[in-house]
């Protein structure tokens, strides 16, 4: 049996298949066309091609898509039916450029869509060329940037949001600056004026005590000199002792008070040195006990090895006795009172404090204590809770500007019907090998011995005549000016001085400068200065140098006796 054969399974001639070949390549051909169109219409982009001179002759189906152009439109219109007018001049200069120089275009622009709604779109441009390098056509593709675009616009219209509403808020800040200023400005005048209220009564207050305690203390004076001088004229001498003695109780009573002000205004001078607290409060016992009396118990408690602290010993005697008989009168019943001393370390500065070792003298008492409503006012001047009559007001100010002059502080605790306690800080003496300074004795004042001569220099002529008085009938020879031009020739000059004793507070040049100009013509002079007050001379150690020694007025005359002989036998 034989088997038929089909046309198909028949063997080709050579040259028929020579006829086929090109069919098949056209076949093929048509595939990848097919295969292409199928890729460049499903794409994401829209697409386009055209030929070397940019001429466009092919756009792939989602250009149609979203234009709903079609090609005979495209080809009659071409891009301008699609673009945005505010772009389309714009971007066909850029792209024709392109075209012209075979350079890659790329543009961003808006187009149109088919319902009239502008995307923006991220456009490219590329040459393909052959293997000589000559461009064969363009392949142009548009990227969907809308999404990106609408982001960007939304954040720069944030940005510009957030810069107003920073800016509306700056303004708003600023307008409440601007208020806060001008509040500030008028609470501060208000606080001003609040205090120059305080400050006038504190004046007020500070000036009535004054003009009250020393006309009660002039009158004492005027009174018994008028007296002395009756009696005198009338011969009745042997009657003068008594008002004597009540004129120099009055002068004396004003001069406290003087030194208690500058105490309280911290401008009095003091001698400070190194002072043993315990030996001063033991030396002091006997004296407060007679002071508290018997209805009163008097513990003290005082830290053992405690050093010494350094300040002016008499005017601390004068701070306790102030605040024992405080306490006492606080205790009219009787009660508690105690004196203690110890080491106090300050850690961190406090109440202007500086941190370091302070030595602590306490004073409490079981009295009746302090109001929370006056407590604040205790340390003004001429302050008293005391009844009229038996107080100063004096005696806590005292002791709190002489203890800040010192270079300390003074904390007050106190509860209504408790009792109250004070304590002193003062500062820790540094040189432990320097021993307290022994008191002067001033009973017997010294003459002179071998006829030296005293410089007076004083522009008051009253105090000027009275050191001058007592200096001759000491037995001394005297020079004497009224201010410091008139003193400078004598001590220039070849006269014998032994000792220059000056004001302080002189016309011109002042009792200080004098010295220094007098030392540079006497190298080794010594100088006794007199003071009421002086704002330089408050701690005499910064005031004064080597042969140099201070005399606060007023003064007796054994003081100022017991001063000069002391200087020139030093010298």
């Amino acid at each position: 049996m034989r088997s038929a054969i089909t046309p198909a399974s028949m063997p080709l001639h050579p040259v028929e298949r020579e006829d086929l070949e090109p069919m098949r390549q056209i076949d093929a051909l048509w595939e990848s066309e097919r295969q292409f169109r199928t890729l460049a219409d499903n794409m994401s982009q829209l697409a386009w091609t055209a030929d070397p001179a940019g001429h466009i002759h092919w756009y792939n189906g989602r250009w149609y898509d979203y234009t709903g152009a079609t090609m005979e439109s495209m080809q009659a219109l071409g891009w301008g039916a699609v673009h945005h007018p505010e772009h389309g001049e714009r971007v066909m200069a850029r792209l024709r450029h392109c075209f012209a120089t075979g350079s890659i275009w790329e543009d961003t622009f808006p187009l149109r869509s088919k319902d009239g709604r502008f995307c923006w779109f991220l456009s490219r441009a590329l040459p393909i060329r052959d293997e000589q390098g000559h461009i064969t056509h363009w392949l142009g593709t548009h990227t969907d940037i809308t999404a990106q675009v609408n982001a960007e616009e939304a954040l720069r219209e944030l940005n510009e949001s957030l810069e107003l509403r920073v800016a509306e808020r700056t303004r708003e800040l600023a307008d409440i600056n601007r208020l806060l200023q001008v509040e500030m400005a008028e609470r501060a005048q208000a606080e001003e004026a609040l205090r120059h209220a305080q400050k006038m009564d504190a004046i007020g207050q500070l000036t009535g005590g004054i003009a009250h305690d020393f006309n009660n203390m002039l009158t004492g004076v005027l009174g018994a000199l008028d007296l002395i001088q009756r009696r005198v004229a009338a011969g009745r001498v042997g009657e003068i002792d008594r008002y004597i003695n009540a004129a120099v109780t009055s002068a004396n009573r004003a001069a406290a008070l003087t030194h208690r002000l500058l105490a309280f205004a911290r401008r009095q001078s003091l001698n400070a040195g190194p002072v043993d607290v315990n030996r001063m409060v033991v030396s002091m016992e006997e004296l407060l006990r007679r002071t508290i009396g018997e209805s009163i118990e008097l513990k003290i408690d005082l830290a053992a090895q405690l050093p010494m602290t350094h300040t002016d010993e008499h005017q601390l005697e004068n701070a306790l006795l102030n605040l024992v008989i405080n306490a006492r009168d606080a205790m009219p019943d009787g009660g508690r009172l105690s004196i203690r001393s110890r080491l106090a370390t300050i850690v961190v500065a406090q109440d202007g404090l500086p941190a370091g070792q302070y030595i602590q003298l306490s004073v409490e008492d079981t009295g009746s204590g302090i109001s929370a409503d006056v407590i604040g006012q205790v340390f003004d001047p001429f302050f008293t809770t005391k009844p009229i009559g038996q107080g100063t007001g004096l005696g806590l100010s005292m002791v709190y500007g002489f203890i800040n002059q010192s270079g300390g502080h003074v904390q007050l605790d106190s509860v209504e019907s408790q009792g109250t306690q004070i304590h002193l800080y003062l500062p820790r003496h540094l040189n432990a090998g320097q021993g307290p300074v022994e008191a002067v004795d001033l009973l017997s004042p010294p003459r002179a011995i071998q006829g030296e001569r005293v410089l007076v220099v004083e522009d008051e002529a009253a105090v000027r005549m009275l050191v001058v008085d007592v200096l001759r009938e000491l037995g001394y020879s005297t020079l004497e000016a009224a201010d410091s031009k008139s003193a400078l020739p004598l001590l220039q000059s070849g006269e014998r001085i032994d000792l220059l004793v000056s004001d302080v507070g002189l016309p011109g040049l002042n009792g200080r400068q004098l010295a220094e100009i007098a030392r540079q013509h006497r190298p080794g002079l010594r100088v006794l200065f007199m003071t009421g007050y002086a704002r330089n001379a408050q701690v005499r150690g910064d005031f004064l140098e080597p042969g140099m020694d201070m005399l606060t007025k007023p003064f007796t005359v054994e003081e100022l006796a017991q001063r000069v002989r002391q200087m020139i036998e030093a010298g």
